[in-house]
Formats: C-alpha cells, sequence, structure tokens
C-alpha cells in the first residue's frame, strides 16, 4: 500500500492556510482508498517580530498596508475566496494581529497526542471565525480542550519551555529550505507547493508522489 507523509508549514494566523486546509482536507478525501497519507503540520511567523502581547489589528494593519481601507479590500478578497471554500471568516470580530508561538507549540504538543489536525482547526476557527486573540494563554487552553487535549495542563505547559526548542527548530528549517509563502506543502520530502492550492491539484501531487499519474485511466 503507498504511503505519503505531507508536511504542511503553516501560520496560524494565515488564511490562505485556513483554506488550504480545507483544500488538503477535501483532496485526501477523494484519494483512492489503497493511498495512506500522515499529515505533520511545522511552523511559520508571518510577523516574527510581533511582540508577544501581540498588536491592535487595525494599527498593525494600517501600517503594513498604507491604510485601513486598503486592509479592508484586501480582508474582503480573503472572505470571497474563504466562502467558495465553504468557510466563513470574520475580520470584523478581530481586534488583536497575535504573536503565535506559542500556538505553534501548541501543535507540536497537539502533535505527540496524535490531535493535530483538530488543533489546527480550532486555532483557525477560534481566530478566523470567532475572532478570539489567540496568543492568550486562556484561548489557546480552550482551544486545546476543543482540539481533544482536555487531559492535558495546558496552563503548565505553556507556563513552561517545553516545546520550544522544537518550534524553533521548525522555524529555522523552514528558513533553511527557502519558504517565503505559506501554505507549503511538501510532499513525500520533494514535491513543493505552495498558496491554497485546489482540491484537485494537491490530490493530483500525492497521487504523482506514489508513481501514479493523478488522473483517471
Amino acid at each position: 500500500m503507498p504511503h505519503v507523509d505531507i508536511t504542511v508549514i503553516s501560520d496560524a494566523i494565515c488564511p490562505w492556510c485556513f483554506i488550504g486546509k480545507r483544500h488538503l482536507d477535501l483532496a485526501l478525501a477523494e484519494l483512492p482508498e489503497e493511498i495512506s497519507v500522515s499529515v505533520a503540520w511545522h511552523p511559520f511567523e508571518l510577523n516574527p517580530d510581533m511582540p508577544a502581547e501581540g498588536l491592535s489589528r487595525r494599527e498593525y494593519r494600517t501600517a503594513k498596508f498604507g491604510s485601513w481601507e486598503r486592509s479592508r479590500a484586501l480582508d474582503a478578497q480573503v472572505e470571497a475566496a474563504a466562502a467558495r471554500a465553504g468557510l466563513e471568516i470574520h475580520h470584523e470580530r478581530m481586534t488583536r494581529t497575535p504573536n503565535t508561538f506559542d500556538a505553534h507549540r501548541l501543535i507540536w504538543l497537539a502533535g505527540e497526542h496524535g490531535v493535530q489536525s483538530a488543533v489546527v482547526d480550532a486555532l483557525f476557527r477560534r481566530y478566523f471565525v470567532e475572532g478570539e486573540d489567540i496568543g492568550d494563554n486562556a484561548v489557546l487552553a480552550s482551544t486545546a480542550r476543543d482540539g481533544g487535549l482536555a487531559d492535558v495542563d495546558i496552563p503548565a505547559f505553556l507556563a513552561s519551555d517545553q516545546g520550544r526548542s522544537e518550534v524553533q527548530a521548525g522555524l529555522d528549517e523552514a528558513r533553511r529550505l527557502g519558504v517565503s509563502g505559506v501554505p507549503t506543502f511538501i510532499i513525500n520530502n520533494s514535491i513543493g507547493l505552495t498558496g491554497a492550492q485546489p482540491p484537485e491539484a494537491l490530490r493530483q501531487a500525492i497521487i504523482e508522489s506514489t508513481g501514479g499519474s493523478g488522473r483517471p485511466g
């Protein structure tokens, strides 16, 4: 039975990563039954210099894009793309742009417990749908419960150094690989796709990595 390892390099506040995950899930659902897949989520920081407490989203985006109107226009484009994927994004609910280092630590921990996909989903939902600050420890703790980490003492985990070196190593590896945009999909350590690729493109790349054509015969 062919097995495929997929690494997704992403950030928890990247809307295209939210959309990309939906597309990946759709692609996986349409794979031939004989192909098994493992997916691992690795860290990337869109804002590596973000203060630990985050910043006002309006102030940050206005400075980044030159005006709040420009930021809102870009948000509208993202919301339209999300809607086409069957997702909701509510930028109007977001008040802060968070630092995501601890969110990545939570994703790493979820991987240790076999619930990484669920925790990634929960983080995306908390930020993009509910507009919550996923840099806040209380939000991260409740998100962890949503994702299946109810039996883990998340406040103690966040107060510790656990996962810090692993996340930093992942960030360093993304830089070493030259990753500059997310999501980036690495399939069987060689095939790289960047951006919120359509489900069919992801499906085809996965099948081709096993030696198949990716197309009906």
